[in-house]
């Protein structure tokens, strides 16, 4: 069951780092500041923990412009679903 609700930036966990293209999350800043999030994350939540793997762009201009939440699309996962992405 998927399950969309706001999550706290602090509680997700983003194991895999990636590098940000900055003026995709410059353009994305713009756009969240006028019309909102269009597209929430997805994250995984295993254990009562948050993680999210895709949705980086996204993330890091929510981080940028001070936001304190973002809208996520939640699935709930065990932890061999988990492992699976950090292999």
């Amino acid at each position: 069951m998927v399950d969309i609700r706001e999550i706290p930036l602090r509680e997700i966990r983003r194991p895999l780092p990636r590098e940000n293209d900055q003026n995709k999350v410059t353009a994305l800043m713009e756009s969240i500041k006028e019309e909102g999030l269009r597209e929430p994350i997805d994250v995984l939540e295993v254990d009562g923990q948050y993680y999210g793997f895709s949705g980086c762009h996204r993330f890091e201009a929510h981080k940028r412009l001070g936001k304190e939440t973002i809208r996520c699309r939640v699935r709930k996962a065990p932890r061999s679903v988990l492992q699976r992405h950090l292999a």
